[in-house]
């Protein structure tokens, strides 16, 4: 029948009550019509058969059921329809919802009986009623979905062609999707144990722990499956009848494709997984365009809505998937970066302490305080990079210090100013910089540079750093061991005179990232941290048999630096100005924790440390000393993240530290424009 005829016979019966007999009325004029086309053209056949009680008698019924199909008693119109689905979809979601339950609970009790606790019963009780309660559930709504009188209007009738087109394909998208996770699942399982778990009790975790995510996959294919089932049974779809062997040929197809794969997995190698599982979805896509079609109304329907999220889904994946990527834009200058002059250091690490040892070999040590440099590693912040890596090497090669400081944020994987998520390649790019000019360097970690959205977090990044320390590279300082304490990196390095004895002991210490109480709330020293850094000052006083001179540096300023900051604009003499001034104005002056941190009252308690030094803050660049300790914020590098701050010249610079023979110290700023 060509497309045009069948057309004809849906402008008549397309408008009238939708039930099974006159879909079946339909079916049989249809196949009428079709055998008149063989002897009569379409004009002579609309000529013919004008009415719908033309078209009835040509299929072998009467006038008088013509017009019963014409009659509009107990039709359902669209809100209805809507009405009793949605009510059904209620239960249905329970329904699903107890069978997630059942396995999930079945997968903890069978955990917590290998562990040998009593508490299993209580899982297996309630695994048991959860499938109980889904499978009387089941049967209470097994009976007919609705009577076989019950009728549709054009609209409602629609709807349901449309909604059982919808869950067939979730339908279908779902097996593929559930038996693929279930797949994935036992392959992490094998491998867990193929990886030496053995012990029973480590596999039933492993097992426990990740079992949720099938329950809840299977928990949308029940839902899915329920809700076809329903559809289909509240009117007589075209190819509905189909529908039930698709979908079971679909999950036994799945299950030996499976099994199969895990053959194979398991005797060639776990390469073999990937491989089989681009065949399977690729065996879906090609059952969607063929042969689908046989149980759906409109295979492939273009919704603009879906079109667009689906676009803007993708966008964002490759977004982030890219800017997540490694990029090396700034090696070219890396690579013409020449050594700096500076002088001879003798460097030794304590394999069981990790503390490093720098030893003078002239009457003084040259220590340049460097922040906030901010490297974005992205294409789009690559000339900021650059102007931030010159701007370095400026102050490097003027001061031709003994040792560099970077007191954190050397890089920012924000995604906002930097357009990209990775920490990985800029700190990589810089500790390259680093190891070409040629001096020792270490630093402490800022609040951007382990960012919950960058792509690699605390633990990995540390293992990127230890790559790139001092037996790789002669010049990063960072500690292949770490004391047990709060923090990414709390480090000690001793500055000694040529003699052996102390000269000074620098304090390195994670000021951490975010307390996680809000946004942008900043966390603070704690208590730990704070202790391990007073028993270290004590096996040193110990050790040189008295006092030790020591100095801290810090990313996030301590609350006393507000406290000093406020005492200072009082005019008060508790204070002692030394130079620079405070210009923060995005957000509060002094951007520090508020959790007080016990730090700077041990600090004074001890009275080994004389000066505390930090960044943080980009437009601030006081120093002043408040009870006994000077409080020293760093000149920023930073191009990049403060709103207009590439173009603003007076805060960047950095600070040299000048440690002395009798462990006295002295620092003054070089602000870059007084270089450049």
């Amino acid at each position: 029948m060509s497309e045009r005829t069948d057309g004809y016979v849906e402008l008549f019966f397309g408008e009238l009550p939708h039930d099974r007999e006159t879909l079946r009325a339909k079916e049989r004029v249809q196949t009428a019509l079709a055998e008149k086309e063989n002897s009569l053209s379409f004009e002579e056949i609309a000529e013919t058969y004008s009415g719908i009680d033309r078209l009835a008698t040509l299929g072998g019924f009467s006038v008088q059921e013509a017009r019963d199909w014409r009659s509009g008693s107990g039709v359902l119109d669209l809100s209805t329809t809507r009405r009793k689905i949605k009510k059904r979809r209620r239960i249905y979601v329970a329904i699903a919802a107890l069978a997630a339950i059942s396995v999930t609970e079945l997968s903890r009790g069978i955990y917590r009986a290998v562990l040998g606790e009593t508490a299993s019963i209580y899982c297996f009780i309630l695994s048991v009623l959860s499938f109980a309660g889904a499978f009387f559930a089941c049967m209470q709504m097994r009976p007919n979905f609705s009577p076989p009188q019950a009728r549709y209007d054009a609209a409602s009738f629609e709807y349901l062609r449309t909604l059982s087109d919808k869950y067939v394909k979730r339908t279908v998208h779902l097996i593929a999707r559930f038996f693929f996770l279930f797949a994935l699942f036992l392959m992490s399982e094998w491998k867990f144990r193929y990886m030496g778990h053995s012990k029973v009790v480590e596999s039933a975790k492993h097992f426990a722990d990740r079992f949720p995510l099938v329950a809840v996959a299977l928990f949308f294919l029940v839902l899915d499956v329920l809700l076809v089932r329903e559809v289909q049974g509240r009117a007589p779809l075209p190819k509905g009848e189909k529908i039930p062997l698709h979908l079971s040929l679909l999950v036994l197809s799945s299950a030996i494709f499976w099994m199969t794969a895990a053959i194979l997995v398991y005797y060639f190698g776990e390469g073999t997984f990937s491989i089989s599982s681009v065949v399977y979805f690729a065996l879906f896509a090609v059952y969607n365009g063929t042969l689908r079609k046989r149980v759906t109304h409109r295979n492939f329907v273009l919704e603009r809505k879906r079109v667009v999220g689906t676009a803007a889904v993708v966008t964002l994946v490759a977004a982030f998937s890219f800017m997540n990527r490694d990029t090396w834009y700034l090696q070219p200058y890396i690579n013409s970066v020449v050594a700096v002059p500076h002088g001879e250091v003798g460097i030794a690490y304590d394999e069981e302490s990790g503390v490093y040892t720098l030893t003078m070999t002239k009457d003084s040590f040259k220590i340049l305080h460097l922040t906030d440099i901010h490297l974005g590693g992205s294409l789009l912040s690559r000339e900021k990079d650059l102007l931030a890596l010159r701007a370095c090497y400026a102050e490097i090669e003027y001061a031709q210090p003994d040792f560099v400081i970077v007191t954190g944020d050397l890089c920012y994987p924000v995604g906002i100013s930097s357009f990209s998520f990775n920490n990985s390649a800029p700190v990589q790019q810089f500790a390259a910089f680093m190891r070409n000019v040629g001096i020792p360097w270490a630093f402490t970690y800022g609040n951007h540079d382990t960012e919950n959205i960058a792509s690699m977090q605390g633990e990995a990044l540390g293992e990127v750093f230890k790559a790139l320390s001092y037996k790789t590279s002669g010049t990063l300082l960072y500690p292949y061991v770490q004391p047990s304490v709060t923090g990414r990196n709390n480090q000690l390095i001793e500055v000694r005179n040529a003699d052996g004895s102390l000269n000074t002991a620098l304090f390195l210490l994670d000021s951490n990232a975010y307390s996680g109480e809000g946004i942008n709330q900043y966390d603070y020293i704690h208590d730990d941290q704070v202790d391990w850094y007073e028993s270290e000052v004590r096996r040193l006083q110990e050790e040189e048999g008295g006092h030790i001179s020591s100095l801290v540096f810090i990313h996030i300023p301590l609350q006393e630096y507000r406290t000093a900051y406020e005492l200072y604009l009082e005019g008060s003499d508790r204070v002692t100005y030394y130079f620079g001034e405070n210009n923060e104005t995005l957000r509060d002056t002094v951007c520090c924790s508020e959790h007080p941190s016990a730090l700077f009252d041990r600090i004074t308690e001890l009275g080994s440390t004389t000066g505390v030094f930090c960044g943080h803050d980009h437009y601030n660049n006081l120093s002043v000393e408040y009870r006994g300790v000077r409080l020293t914020y760093g000149m920023s590098i930073d191009y990049l993240v403060m709103p207009g701050i590439a173009e603003d010249t007076a805060q960047r610079g950095a600070e040299i530290i000048t440690l002395n023979g009798d462990s006295s110290w002295d620092v003054w700023q070089i602000p870059l424009v007084s270089i450049e």
